[in-house]
């Protein structure tokens, strides 16, 4: 009996309770709502405990390799002399030329004469072998090497090779070569054909790098701001011109003349060798840096 009147009672208490409304049920939290003051819990993920915090990775930024005014201003003077990495060409040819110039300065004299007399580009050895005295002849320097023509060719060559490259300047400076040395020995030719000269004019000793240097002048004068280029011109032609009025070897002094004009004849040619990469093919750069 008590048992019954137990139940009986509880089921009137459990009848008698009031229901709870809805906006206090949503005010309630859920098992799997985040506690306060926790954050980075999943949703729908029971019994996670304590706060989650979640480290996304931020890439470093990368250095950026700035040149300080100063460094990109600085002048390197070593770069005005050949090496063998950077002007290749122009190191190269200077080792032979420095090996041939030993040679002349101590080899015995015959010997000597032997080998000039059979690289020159005179009429006589233009006729039978104008290739092999063409390439032979420039690896001679006329007057040793104290001749000023070697100081030239060390600054001109690494210049024009540095805006150029190697094989381009090798072209410039054969071209002045040949074709200044062609157009001063062909009317010698001709002169003795005609007889106004003698039989040994053909045998005219002519050899040296002096025309090549020439027209590397001529070509990179045109690679030069105009306040570089026109005084080079102006002091180099003057000079030319001077020993061609001193009538000393009016054939070489002209073939000079006629070399530096080779060289200034290729200024589109090496303008475009030397355009920057971006700049359009219409507008030829007017200046090069140094």
């Amino acid at each position: 009996m008590e048992r019954t009147e137990v139940t009986a009672r509880a089921s009137e208490d459990m009848a008698g309770a009031a229901p709870v409304p809805d906006s206090e049920a949503a005010a309630l939290p859920s098992p799997d709502a985040c506690p306060p003051g926790v954050s980075g819990l999943l949703d729908g993920m029971p019994k996670q405990r304590g706060p989650v915090s979640v480290t996304v990775p931020v890439p470093a930024a990368l250095p950026v390799a700035v040149a300080a005014p100063e460094e990109r201003s600085r002048i390197r003077p070593w770069r005005l002399l050949p090496t063998p990495t950077g002007t290749p060409f122009t190191f190269g040819y200077a080792a032979v030329l420095a090996l041939t110039s030993l040679v002349t300065e101590y080899a015995d004299p015959s010997l000597v004469h032997t080998l000039l007399q059979g690289s020159s580009t005179d009429v006589a050895h233009l006729v039978r072998t104008p290739v092999l005295v063409l390439l032979a002849s420039a690896l001679w320097i006329a007057g040793g090497i104290a001749s000023p023509y070697v100081l030239g060719f060390l600054l001109v060559m690494t210049a024009l090779e540095r805006r150029i490259g190697g094989l381009r300047t090798a072209g410039v400076f054969l071209l002045g070569h040949v074709l200044a040395t062609l157009a001063t020995e062909l009317p010698v030719g001709l002169a003795v054909l005609v007889g106004h000269l003698p039989d040994t004019s053909l045998h005219r000793l002519d050899y040296g790098i002096s025309f090549g240097v020439a027209a590397g002048t001529g070509a990179l004068a045109g690679l030069l701001s105009p306040w570089l280029r026109w005084p080079l011109l102006g002091l180099y032609g003057g000079m030319l011109v001077q020993d061609l009025l001193a009538f000393t070897d009016p054939m070489t002094e002209w073939g000079h003349l006629m070399a530096l004009a080779i060289g200034v004849a290729t200024w589109p040619v090496v303008r475009r060798w030397a355009k920057p990469p971006g700049r359009p093919s219409d507008q030829a750069p007017d200046q090069a840096s140094a």
